[in-house]
């Protein structure tokens, strides 16, 4: 049991959280770009946040689901409907075996997810992860996008109940999701990246750090899994930007030679050649991959020991959100689970009570019961 892609959307991939340990023979970590976004929907599903989702870009995916489940929908604003009834993002959701899920399209924001419980779909993984790398061709569902007609079974074929399920939900998130969703005016909001200077750093001009500090930058229409190009003020540097090819973290702020920087993400190469000006603190990675073409840009230098405080407090939150979700409420009682701890419980009181009488006979009762007893069926003649 599982579900079927009926449109798959624009490149709808299985990722996780990423590829770790394998950079150093060419593979790239992949993974989920918003990996907050994906961690909260396999929270609200009561998965492992490293359990595998489906992410999509700009236009969702439609499915058909061949069993009853629970999914969640979280990331960009993908307007989801479900047998074409709108629900809720940020919720978990039933679904009924043969809905359909369908999406109008992106109105903010770029990417989003899809957890189903139970433990997501069932995918082989391949170096330790889920993930699909579109380049190598691995991982994830025979390591490309979906296609049309492409069946996803479940690592759990019936799972349509979590405890406390009305409480698997996040209005709050709202707080958090204006810090990219911004309104037509966002010209005069600047989404701003906290960067962590790199040593690399000096091989720029005082006017090209302060350039880079202070413009406002624009993000360009070749962006992708790989990296976001920017469109701004050139980076001036001292003697070039070449230098010999060195590791690429997540983050990291090329500059080439024309001076515009290229931020390197999930599906970044593992080595490269330019030199970096500094390196995006993870919290604010999905800020980024959530900005669509034309956002603006700013950068704020801040130390590692800051970037490392930001860290601890968005794993604290990540902790209490699933503290959140799982907090009493209605609806938070099986009836398939309680009838399991009920049944020993009667079993074992039917056999305490046996031949004793639940009721009290009455002289009437008790003269039909030995009527009952004496009287023999008359025989029958057959020809």
């Amino acid at each position: 049991m599982g579900m079927t892609a009926l449109k798959p959307g624009v490149c709808t991939t299985i990722q996780d959280l990423g590829r770790f340990g394998c950079q150093a023979s060419g593979f790239s970590p992949s993974g989920a770009m918003d990996a907050r976004a994906a961690k909260i929907a396999n929270i609200l599903v009561d998965n492992p946040i490293t359990a595998p989702v489906l992410e999509f870009c700009l236009a969702g995916p439609t499915l058909r689901f061949t069993t009853s489940t629970i999914i969640a929908l979280t990331g960009g604003a993908f307007q989801p409907l479900l047998n074409g009834l709108p629900v809720e993002m940020y919720k978990a959701l039933p679904v009924k075996r043969g809905s359909i899920l369908s999406m109008k399209g992106c109105v903010k924001g770029m990417f989003g997810y899809l957890a189903v419980t139970g433990g997501g779909p069932r995918i082989t993984p391949v170096m330790g992860s889920f993930s699909t790398n579109l380049k190598c061709h691995i991982g994830g569902y025979k390591g490309r996008s979906l296609n049309t007609g492409d069946y996803l079974s479940f690592v759990t074929s019936a799972c349509d109940f979590i405890p406390n399920i009305a409480s698997h939900a996040l209005q709050a998130e709202d707080n958090y999701l204006r810090t990219w969703q911004q309104s037509a005016d966002a010209a005069l909001m600047p989404t701003t990246l906290r960067v962590i200077p790199v040593p690399q750093a000096d091989m720029f001009t005082d006017e090209g750090v302060h350039t880079f500090y202070n413009e406002t930058y624009y993000v360009n229409n070749q962006c992708d899994r790989m990296g976001y190009r920017l469109d701004g003020a050139a980076i001036t540097t001292k003697h070039g930007s070449d230098i010999i090819s060195d590791g690429i973290a997540l983050g990291a702020i090329q500059v080439p030679h024309q001076g515009k920087p290229i931020i390197m993400l999930a599906d970044r190469q593992t080595t490269g050649g330019y030199a970096k000006i500094g390196t995006v603190a993870s919290v604010d990675i999905p800020k980024l991959v959530q900005s669509p073409p034309k956002t603006p840009i700013r950068f704020e230098a801040i130390s590692v020991t800051e970037a490392q405080r930001l860290y601890l407090r968005s794993v604290h939150e990540l902790e209490g959100i699933a503290r959140m979700v799982k907090r009493p409420s209605y609806g938070g009682i099986s009836p398939r689970k309680t009838a399991r701890r009920l049944t020993p419980i009667l079993e074992a009181q039917a056999q305490a009570t046996e031949g004793h009488p639940l009721w009290i006979e009455t002289e009437t009762t008790a003269h039909h019961k030995e009527n009952r007893q004496t009287t023999k069926p008359e025989a029958k003649e057959y020809v």
